[in-house]
C-alpha cells in the first residue's frame, strides 16, 4: 500500500518550476563561491555573477555554504591591502 499523496506547498512548487539558465553546477558554484562572495560584499547591489544567483535560488546546499561564508567574512574582517589598523580620527 503507497502512503496517502501530499500536495506540494507553493513553495516547494516555485523552487521545482525555477529556471536554471545560466545552468551551473554544484562543483562549478563551489569553485566559484569565494569570488562570488567577495563581489557581493564588494558591491551588494551589484548583479555579480548571475549563475551564481541562479545556481544558489535553487540548490539549498549550496546556499547553505554561502550563507556559511557570507557570516565567516562578516564575523572575521580582514584589513584592506597596506591599509592600517590604526583607528581613523
Amino acid at each position: 500500500m503507497t502512503p496517502p499523496e501530499r500536495p506540494l506547498s507553493p513553495r516547494a512548487v516555485q523552487l521545482l518550476t525555477l529556471s536554471t539558465e545560466p545552468w551551473l553546477s554544484c562543483d562549478d558554484c563551489f569553485s566559484l563561491m569565494d569570488v562570488y562572495v567577495e563581489r557581493v560584499l564588494a558591491t551588494p547591489r551589484a548583479a555579480a555573477m548571475p549563475q551564481m544567483r541562479v545556481h544558489l535560488a535553487g540548490c539549498q546546499a549550496c546556499a547553505e555554504e554561502a550563507q556559511s561564508l557570507f557570516d565567516f567574512v562578516a564575523s572575521n574582517p580582514v584589513d584592506p591591502p597596506g591599509g592600517s589598523t590604526a583607528p581613523i580620527g
